[in-house]
């Protein structure tokens, strides 16, 4: 069981921009998982994973694979208070869910560094 945050590299946010979308998409996709899966995810130690796609086409991508999979997802739009522009599209959070089943959709992203 583990949790996915995809982020847009190419906005190139700050440290903290970042982990404060990557929050944001962690609460939007825990509130539409099943419970029973939240209940195993954390049982199992909250595993969360920080992925990184380089553009919003690719970031909308992986969210219709997210969708198609039934597979409970939130997608981050930034109100735009800081460092980006208002209904940037920041971030994608999926799962909680079984590590199969979220690898099916993400298994081609790379870490994010």
């Amino acid at each position: 069981m583990k949790q996915v945050m995809v982020v847009r590299r190419e906005l190139k946010m700050s440290k903290g921009k970042t982990a404060a979308q990557c929050c944001h998409a962690c609460l939007g996709a825990y509130k539409k998982a099943n419970p029973d899966k939240i209940k195993e995810w954390e049982n199992s130690g909250y595993a969360k994973v920080v992925l990184r796609v380089d553009s919003e086409d690719e970031l909308l991508e992986v969210e219709k694979q997210a969708k198609a999979n039934k597979l409970p997802h939130y997608l981050v739009i930034d109100q735009g208070r800081t460092e980006l522009p208002p209904s940037t599209v920041t971030c994608l959070g999926i799962g909680p869910d079984s590590d199969k089943k979220i690898d099916k959709v993400t298994k081609n992203l790379k870490l994010l560094s």
